[in-house]
């Protein structure tokens, strides 16, 4: 069948013969059809940049949240939470309820103060906060993994990062900056679903971005659209915003999972010659690049506590794709058909391929630091347990034993397909 695609809706047509009617509405919560919102809300899903005629900027209007984000009951949990905000056990989940849903806004203006970039870049305060009110909102709060708080959490992962001494020692503001913003705005207005599910829905962002990294390359424009609408750096010369802006690219594209094996090859070959040299920009780059994408999967490396919660997360998120995909009769994607794509599963596949193999490189980079060691014991840990809960599967389950095993087909899936 044939799809084509209806303006900037994001929603794609019927034709005689095509799939049937998919609103993309759908993605954001299937079971809440109803609560879809404004015309303007549907004109921004899924758009390539955001919907800038219905812009709160150009049309006069200040976000409604106020630069006081804290309820006074709450004020001081948070701002103990943030005091210890280097620390790799932060609940992102506590932080997120005692901000009342402001997680990634209130992050960022912290940290910005902590690394000193609002005084280093003469950024004005209130703009700062208007840019990140316009990020935040344009992540999709209805998906259960790729939203706002997901956008804090490796934001915070990108903040511990950047302390870690063998990097920390050569970072300029610019760099620090750049990880920063990379970090709170990889995933913006990520519509819940993945590359291969744009590309078979004929999706006008895979037509325009001809199938290759088409969510990054979206997160990445829809980025630079809030940058500029909102004039954040515009008071700096033009080369100076320019290069920002190339390199925020740069850094977004780099979470593409496709590129994954790149990247490890790449990070290897500079580990077993002893080659890296920080002082060159391009070598900072490049370990950026590494940094925020151990950041952007850096789940299964929590506490198990937190990293349960992300994994169940993100599965919902699949079998949410999978069940959109059966409903319109589309052959279901790998790792989204709840019926044999367990989570204990998918999570040991994700972490055996995906997972350990940077980890392992990054804490040969740093020099097994305490938190690279602490990542890797959380890691292997949060193995053991999605193995035993396995078992545990198959022991209730003889008759449908090879529902849940990690086979060779899956093995491959994980490695092309990845997860977040």
């Amino acid at each position: 069948g044939d799809a084509r695609v209806r303006g900037q809706t994001g929603v794609l047509s019927e034709r005689r013969g095509s799939y049937p009617f998919i609103d993309f509405r759908l993605l954001n919560n299937t079971t809440l059809s109803g609560e879809i919102g404004t015309k303007k809300k549907v004109k921004r899903l899924l758009s390539f940049q955001r919907y800038f005629h219905a812009s709160r900027l150009l049309r006069g209007i200040i976000p409604q949240a106020s630069l006081y984000l804290l309820d006074e009951d709450y004020l001081g949990q948070a701002r103990h939470m943030l005091s210890k905000v280097g620390t790799w056990d932060f609940d992102i989940f506590l932080f997120d309820r005692l901000t009342n849903g402001n997680s990634l806004v209130t992050l960022l203006c912290h940290l910005f103060n902590v690394h000193g970039l609002i005084h280093h870049f003469q950024l004005d305060m209130v703009t700062l906060h208007r840019f990140l009110v316009m990020v935040q909102e344009d992540y999709h709060s209805q998906n259960p993994y790729h939203n706002a708080v997901h956008a804090a959490d490796v934001t915070q992962a990108m903040h511990c990062y950047l302390r870690e001494p063998k990097l920390a020692n050569f970072l300029t503001p610019s760099d620090i900056m750049l990880g920063l913003l990379a970090a709170a705005a990889h995933d913006v207005d990520h519509p819940g679903v993945n590359q291969p599910f744009l590309i078979k829905t004929k999706h006008h962002l895979a037509s325009l971005y001809q199938n290759v990294s088409v969510l990054e390359n979206h997160h990445w424009r829809s980025t630079i659209g809030m940058l500029r609408e909102s004039r954040l750096l515009a008071h700096l010369p033009k080369e100076v915003t320019r290069d920002i802006e190339q390199q925020l690219g740069s850094l977004i594209l780099a979470t593409d999972i496709n590129r994954q094996n790149e990247f490890l090859i790449r990070l290897k070959s500079h580990l077993d010659n002893q080659d890296l040299r920080l002082e060159d920009a391009q070598d900072r780059h490049f370990m950026l690049q590494i940094a925020l994408k151990c950041a952007d999967i850096c789940n299964p490396c929590r506490l198990w506590e937190l990293s349960k919660q992300w994994s169940e997360r993100v599965c919902e998120e699949f079998y949410r794709q999978g069940d959109l995909e059966q409903k319109f009769e589309l052959e279901i994607s790998p790792l989204c058909n709840q019926q044999k794509d367990t989570i204990p599963s998918i999570q040991i596949g994700f972490m055996t391929y995906i997972v350990e193999p940077l980890f392992e490189r990054w804490a040969q980079f740093t020099g097994d630091t305490p938190l690279s060691e602490n990542m890797l014991n959380h890691l292997r840990r949060n193995k053991a347990k999605w193995r035993s809960l396995l078992h545990k599967q198959h022991s209730s389950s003889r008759s449908n034993d090879h529902s849940g095993q990690v086979t060779g087909s899956q093995e491959q899936t994980i490695s092309e397909e990845g997860t977040p």
